[in-house]
């Protein structure tokens, strides 16, 4: 039997991440063989990895990676099963290794292809299972190209990054921003322009129908009803809605006995409240459509366009689960 120094399993161990038992058993067995015993720690992993290929990777890491200009964008998910092996440093360690790589391609297919240290990707992967006996997966890809691109990553768990336009002044500012609310807020889409308008007619069917049966439960109860909405997208919103709208204000006005004067000075915050009011969908799903969360009286598209010439190109967020 060969004789296996302790010099050799640490050489093993630094190169595949494997326990120290694991690695000087795969010494034993290779009889020496370095080439031999990283094969057969890989081969572990694939037995290991067949096992737990239906196991869910619902913790993990979420990193976001630049290159060099800020031309381009990666948000990527190390995936695993447990919060315990997530927080991990080695574990944490391996996820900006990835993203480091993943900047260089396009799609995850072609990262998954990629080399690492000697081996695919996808290689790894099914090594770092056998290594931690957990599933470990590339659970989220997203990339983004664009004249300038930022990026925000919260506390391991969501990350996002966003293609502006043009490198306007504190370009840096503004990216890490919008990163920050995409991350937060989960917008789904830039703009109301976006949406098919298929979808809007079913989701304001379905909303209109929730809002309807909490309020059965808020009347028997004998609290405050909720506001029933017309409409919930800015697509709705036609010259003909807005106009009907327009009308029923100044006749609300005129009911309350308000001269007809001081309109122009109320009708301006009535006529926003109804837009407020009826355009739920953008403010929750719509990017440019959803508050500003460093100042809730802005929205995004305000706040973008104080920068100056520059517009919003696209993003992408990825999270754990």
């Amino acid at each position: 039997m060969a004789k296996i120094t302790a010099a050799e399993v640490g050489k093993l161990r630094k190169t595949t991440g494997a326990g120290m038992m694991d690695c000087k058993k795969a010494l034993v067995e290779a009889e020496g063989d370095f080439d031999k015993a990283i094969d057969i720690l890989r081969k572990k992993g694939q037995k290991v990895a067949a096992k737990r290929a239906d196991r869910e990777s619902s913790e993990g890491v979420a990193v976001a990676k630049l290159n060099a200009d800020n031309t381009a964008g990666v948000a990527i998910v190390l995936g695993c099963e447990t919060d315990f092996v997530g927080k991990n440093e080695s574990f944490v360690t391996l996820a900006k290794q990835f993203a480091d790589l993943a900047i260089d391609h396009n799609t995850k297919e072609e990262f998954l292809a990629a080399d690492f240290g000697g081996m695919t990707v996808a290689d790894k992967l099914i090594e770092q299972t056998g290594v931690i006996g957990e599933k470990i997966d590339i659970s989220g890809f997203e990339k983004i190209e664009a004249p300038y691109v930022g990026s925000y990553v919260h506390i391991n768990k969501i990350a996002a990054v966003v293609g502006l336009s043009a490198n306007v002044d504190n370009a840096e500012t503004l990216a890490k921003d919008l990163a920050m609310q995409i991350a937060s807020m989960g917008a789904t889409t830039l703009s109301y322009k976006d949406f098919d308008p298929a979808f809007v007619a079913s989701e304001t069917e379905a909303r209109i129908a929730a809002i309807e049966k909490d309020n059965e439960e808020l009347g028997r109860l004998g609290k405050t009803l909720k506001n029933v909405p017309q409409y919930i997208s800015m697509s709705q919103l036609s010259e003909e809605v807005l106009a009907k709208a327009e009308a029923a204000a100044k006749a609300e006005l005129a009911a309350e006995g308000k001269p007809e004067k001081i309109w122009d000075r109320i009708l301006p915050g009535k006529m926003e409240r109804f837009i407020s009011d009826n355009t739920t969908l953008d403010q929750e799903q719509c990017l440019l459509d959803q508050n500003f969360i460093k100042d809730e009286k802005s929205t995004v598209a305000k706040y973008v366009a104080s920068y100056g010439d520059v517009h919003v190109t696209g993003f992408k967020r990825v999270s754990l689960g």
